[in-house]
């Protein structure tokens, strides 16, 4: 036999549905992942790297060109790039940023014809170093894009796409939270 609940007692309590919860779920969860993709963003590219590197843009170029020149993940706030294109460069940090530093040379008019190495050393002589090739060419310089696609590291196509990626989630989260609102 059963007993008899008395008759004071309350039912037990039936739990209302609470849809606010499943949306402030939602947000807390694309609020993470927007925060994620972001972090990643800011990552710097060059630890997944245990050495600096080097970009020459454009990797061809005539004599008496202009060659941008960039080094990433030297840790020092200068560097120092020599070539016989164009002799001695010293690079500065572009921003607050001083793993990437950045400066230009001009090659000189009667540099020879063929592959020139370019070297970079990070903090001046004796730093760590990067060999980059550069070709000068006789006449006008290679049209196009001028070798400085074909120059992303891996790491600098990841964090791009990483902050890509973080501002898409983020715009899709306002219009939704602004459509529901």
């Amino acid at each position: 036999m059963h007993a008899k609940p008395p008759p004071h007692a309350k039912p037990p309590a039936q739990p209302q549905p609470q849809p606010h919860r499943t949306r402030t779920r939602t947000r807390t969860r694309v609020t993470a992942v927007a925060a994620a993709a972001f972090a990643a963003a800011l990552t710097p590219a060059t630890l997944a790297y245990a050495y600096p590197t080097a970009t020459v843009s454009p990797s061809t170029v005539a004599p008496g060109g202009r060659v941008a020149l960039n080094v990433d993940g030297c840790g020092t706030s200068t560097a120092r790039v020599t070539s016989t294109a164009f002799g001695e460069v010293r690079l500065t940090p572009g921003n607050l940023n001083t793993t990437n530093l950045f400066g230009s040379a001009t090659v000189f008019r009667n540099a020879f014809t063929g592959t020139h190495r370019v070297v970079f050393e990070c903090g001046g002589p004796g730093g760590e170093r990067v060999t980059i090739p550069l070709q000068v060419i006789s006449g006008a310089a290679r049209g196009g894009t001028g070798g400085s696609i074909g120059s992303m590291s891996p790491g600098q196509i990841a964090a791009g796409g990483a902050l890509a990626a973080g501002a898409l989630g983020t715009g899709v989260w306002l219009l939704r939270r602004r459509s529901a609102g």
